[in-house]
């Protein structure tokens, strides 16, 4: 297994490289990148590098499947802007003669009912728009520090009368000192291709390269993350018009070359806190930023929420309930709930 995901990360790294999208550019099954719990949405999806009982963490990197999750069922639903949900829901298992962790699991979006009309605006109908991944991993310890893992996708989108389908893959590692309090990981991300496609028209699922720090602080109950993404792709700047700077007369001035350097730079980096509470964190407090969304979704000078993200989770007995909000524009924020349990343990009451 060791060998096999080596492989499959070096040939999924070398596709990146070469196949680096435009940003902004609208790709089939984007939804796959959005935060499959309400961790996740709360720290900015800067998640990549936290390994422990959250079996719902395995959809961003697979190397965070370990022994804890054994068991454990993960659900996550999402409410966003527009009618639209989205969620996720996966199964963890170690399997002992092997020493590996494995799980399965689906992800789900449903942009809502659209009314059916012809080329004169008249109704005829409605229709519906839904996309579906069904996902199996696994994942090894290697050494004592260090863990591999795959994550298989198999994705299908359905838009009124047309269809699509493609494969993706996930390969991930990571490596954690025995205390867990400090952790490195790192994922290619979705990387795939496409089996049948909308229209006839050709085009790949979007793919991401992640790379994550997460530490634990000695002498405070707080645990910090930040996760770079988009790295396949340097440059993340656009030409916006609407975003117009003037001097104090009111004329009109350029960004600077090193504002524009900074604002690129601070675009690749997912930051995320998490305050705990408990002898073994039965309540958390979160907070998360994302700087590519708020260049993206800002409304010129309007000061407001947007890119911020916001979260707390609470551990009761056999089960684990996280809340998230991610605030996308000053109009609209995801909510998202998450609940995790073990149905095969019981507790005395």
């Amino acid at each position: 297994m060791t060998r096999l995901v080596i492989v499959v990360m070096f040939v999924l790294f070398c596709q990146s490289s070469v196949d680096a999208q435009l940003l902004g550019t609208p790709k089939i099954f984007d939804y796959i990148h959005t935060p499959t719990s309400a961790r996740a949405n709360a720290l900015s999806n800067s998640v990549i590098a936290i390994q422990d009982d959250d079996i719902l963490q395995a959809f961003n990197n697979p190397a965070l499947l370990n022994i804890k999750q054994n068991k454990e069922v993960g659900l996550s639903h999402s409410f966003v802007f527009a009618g639209i949900q989205n969620g996720a829901v996966n199964f963890g298992m170690h399997v002992d003669s092997l020493d590996v962790s494995v799980h399965g699991g689906v992800q789900y979006i449903d942009y809502g009912t659209f009314e059916l009309t012809d080329q004169f605006g008249n109704i005829n109908g409605d229709f519906g728009a839904s996309e579906v991944a069904i996902v199996i991993g696994a994942s090894k310890q290697v050494a004592e520090r260090i863990t591999l893992g795959v994550n298989t996708r198999f994705m299908t989108a359905s838009y009124e009368t047309y269809g699509a389908s493609a494969l993706g893959i996930d390969a991930g590692v990571l490596y954690s000192n025995p205390d867990n309090t400090f952790a490195i990981g790192a994922v290619l991300k979705n990387v795939g291709v496409t089996l049948s496609h909308f229209a006839g028209i050709k085009e790949k699922p979007r793919h991401d390269i992640q790379i994550g720090i997460t530490k634990r602080l000695e002498h405070l109950p707080f645990r910090i993350n930040v996760t770079l993404h988009q790295l396949q792709q340097w440059n993340l700047t656009f030409d916006d018009p609407n975003d117009v700077q003037t001097d104090f007369l009111g004329n009109l001035e350029e960004e600077s070359d090193l504002a524009i350097r900074l604002h690129n730079i601070m675009s690749h980096i997912l930051l995320g806190g998490e305050f705990m509470f408990g002898s073994s964190g039965q309540f958390r407090l979160r907070v998360g930023y994302n700087h590519l969304r708020n260049r993206q979704l800002s409304v010129g000078t309007f000061r407001n929420l947007t890119g911020f993200s916001f979260g707390v989770g609470f551990n009761i007995k056999r089960f684990k309930l996280d809340y998230g909000v991610a605030h996308y524009h000053s109009q609209g924020a995801s909510n998202q709930i998450s609940i995790r349990f073990n149905p095969f343990t019981y507790h005395k009451v």
